[in-house]
């Protein structure tokens, strides 16, 4: 009896999930196929997935007349790629500081650190705001990447995975005479690759999307970001050119997806380290 049930569960959930993502990739489909669609078909309220009449016109509108798009893309890529680089070396390097070093006060950081996650990061955009401006970093990549140099919760991350990693190869390091900073980068940021992955992509995409610090510190637009300037972009010709838009949005998530798509094998691997812990 429950053998004959087991199919028929099997198959009721199945067909929620298939519910279920039609309902999550249609929207994003649907902004794909309207990317390619003229204005007057956009807003007429049609749905469809097959632009009716197909055009490339928004895309070669935003790379050509709109000649701060191109900008604004690099200013983001710039942005996000040195951001997440820093973010790499102070989170794992504290991470593994707060799991292998013995030093004073080592407890009282880390617990202020697990105090600090729990504070909202709009409580520190005024503070962020007011000491860059004493510090005339305001309208620059720096006050974008300085405050973001690291990220608690990826320092918490790492310091569970390093507090696992094998101390034997460590010590054969040692043995074989490399030093503690010799150890750490030709021996255990490799291994760390999985857990370094995993946060690569989560920094990234927080760089990539930040829309309220671009705002507040941000006023040329020529150093605009993309999210930044894409709210500026909706806002010309006194309103809101959808066909321009989705061929905007539509280059603005295409690297998140490649990165997502090269380091999705070591992202997979990393969750399943982190929860096998």
């Amino acid at each position: 009896m429950k053998k004959s049930k087991l199919p028929i569960v099997q198959s009721i959930m199945y067909t929620v999930l298939i519910i279920y993502a039609f309902f999550t990739l249609y929207p994003f489909l649907w902004a794909i196929a309207a990317s390619f669609k003229p204005f007057r078909e956009i807003v007429g309220g049609d749905l469809s997935l097959l632009p009716e009449e197909f055009t490339t016109a928004n895309y070669r509108y935003i790379f050509g007349r709109s000649s701060l798009f191109s900008r604004w893309f690099l200013n983001s890529v710039i942005v996000s790629v040195v951001g997440t680089t820093i973010n790499i070396f102070l989170n794992t390097m504290a991470g593994y500081a707060l799991a292998r070093l013995n030093f004073p006060g080592k407890y009282r950081i880390y617990y202020g650190f697990l105090a600090l996650i729990m504070v909202p990061a709009q409580v520190l955009l005024i503070p962020n705001y007011l000491i860059l401006r004493n510090l005339g970093m305001l309208d620059s990549f720096t006050a974008l990447i300085l405050p973001a140099a690291i990220n608690l919760g990826n320092i918490f991350m790492m310091r569970q995975f390093f507090i696992n990693f094998p101390v034997d190869v460590e010590e054969a390091a040692a043995i074989d005479g490399l030093g503690r900073f010799q150890t750490f980068f030709r021996i255990v940021m490799p291994l760390a690759k999985p857990s370094i992955s995993t946060q690569a992509i989560f920094v990234f995409m927080g760089f990539w999307n930040e829309f309220m610090k671009p705002m507040l510190y941000l006023s040329s637009p020529q150093k605009f970001t993309l999210t930044l300037g894409l709210q500026t972009f909706q806002g010309q010709d006194g309103g809101v050119r959808w066909d321009y838009t989705m061929a905007a949005s539509i280059i603005t998530i295409i690297p998140i997806v490649i990165l997502y798509i090269i380091f999705n094998k070591y992202f997979l691997q990393g969750v399943r380290m982190d929860g096998e812990k």
